[in-house]
């Protein structure tokens, strides 16, 4: 395959030079790793389960439910979702405070559907 990269501006796909997008792979990497630094064992017990569990479930989950099923005290969970959640970067929550997006599964209707080997099926998000 060739090495490529396009960037999409409006409508239109333009290849970015070799050179430049390589010469920005270590500092991307680095800002990735900075960025997941907050993330303790549970923040990613918390987000593996949701987003196992939506498909599976193919409804919204409460913090009750998760708190039950990972055996986290809820207040500990409350703080693990309230910072998962920020910025929309790892999951989102309804107005009921039901987890019901975990990248990249939601289950609410999208127009992208998933498929997963164990023949579950759910909305992308």
């Amino acid at each position: 395959m060739k090495e490529s990269l396009l960037m999409g501006i409006w409508r239109f796909l333009l290849p970015l030079p070799t050179q430049l997008w390589k010469s920005q792979l270590p500092k991307r990497v680095q800002h990735s790793y900075a960025s997941l630094s907050f993330m303790s064992e549970d923040h990613h017990r918390v987000r593996n389960f949701v987003v196992t569990e939506i498909p599976r479930t193919g409804k919204p989950l409460s913090p009750t439910f998760i708190s039950q099923e990972l055996s986290i005290p809820e207040g500990k969970l409350a703080i693990i979702l309230d910072e998962l959640e920020k910025g929309m970067t790892f999951l989102y929550r309804n107005k009921q405070g039901e987890v019901h997006w975990a990248y990249p599964v939601t289950s609410e209707a999208t127009p992208h559907r998933v498929s997963f080997d164990t023949g579950e099926q759910c909305h992308a998000a």
